[in-house]
């Protein structure tokens, strides 16, 4: 899809009774070498103060006070006003050039519509950061790649054209609770879009999720109802056809 030169970019991180790992995300971003053009904390009804916090750092809040990561994510997607939506998590923690290389890839890159990058995860054992890079996050492109036709979207570390997501924005399922909401969005890429993964592109998260089998267990309990809910609304070989004419198309013209 060609799409207009970025001038832009909006970055959207989701929250709920996080402010302390919010704290850090933000002081990561307040030392970006490009600065973001908007902050954009979605508060998922927190207790705690993470409003506060959004807002000493000079981050627009939006308020989603009915709980779940899709509903947030696709508020803040909403409300962002950039041509480019970067997406954090908060425990994630970007380098200083994050920013100046997602703006890079879309204005070098005029056939991109979203980027994806690489988690490097802090706060648990040697083991623990290895299991969930090879087995947790190696075994999602090694899974969902075939089934999406593409590489899926990480959250916790990707971008998107603006345009993109308006394109989008009324088909993701963002009334679901028990859903991955970057599986999802990654489902809804429409054939002839291009997702780059980008192995360069690299933010420390929280391997938290890795810690105890109670955590994983949840994490990955999301997983086959997002493609459950996907593959009967489109099963898997007219996915496929739908791509490889998208595919012919483009080499067509």
């Amino acid at each position: 899809m060609t799409t207009e030169f970025p001038r832009s970019v909006s970055v959207v991180i989701p929250v709920r009774d996080d402010a302390r790992l919010l704290e850090v995300c933000l002081s990561a971003l307040a030392r970006q070498t490009r600065k973001a053009d908007e902050i954009v904390i979605v508060d998922n009804g927190s207790s705690d103060d993470t409003a506060a916090v959004a807002e000493r750092f000079g981050a627009r809040v939006v308020s989603e006070p009915i709980r779940g990561i899709p509903r947030a994510s696709a508020a803040g997607y909403d409300a962002a006003t950039g041509d480019i939506i970067a997406r954090l998590d908060a425990d994630s923690r970007p380098g200083p050039d994050w920013i100046a290389r997602i703006e890079r890839t879309f204005r070098t890159r005029g056939d991109v519509d979203f980027v994806t990058g690489e988690p490097r995860f802090y706060g648990a054992t040697p083991l623990v950061h290895w299991m969930g890079a090879h087995l947790y996050i190696g075994g999602m492109y090694a899974a969902m790649g075939p089934l999406l036709g593409h590489a899926p979207l990480y959250g916790s570390n990707m971008a998107m054209r603006a345009a993109a997501w308006r394109m989008l924005s009324g088909e993701v399922h963002r009334e679901e609770q028990n859903i991955h909401d970057d599986f999802d969005l990654s489902f809804h890429v429409r054939p002839g879009m291009t997702v780059l993964r980008d192995r360069s592109l690299v933010v420390e998260v929280s391997a938290r999720p890795f810690q105890d089998w109670a955590s994983l267990r949840r994490r990955l309990s999301y997983v086959v109802p997002t493609v459950r809910l996907h593959l009967s609304e489109e099963p898997l070989h007219r996915r496929r056809q739908a791509r490889r004419e998208a595919e012919r198309s483009s080499v067509g013209r």
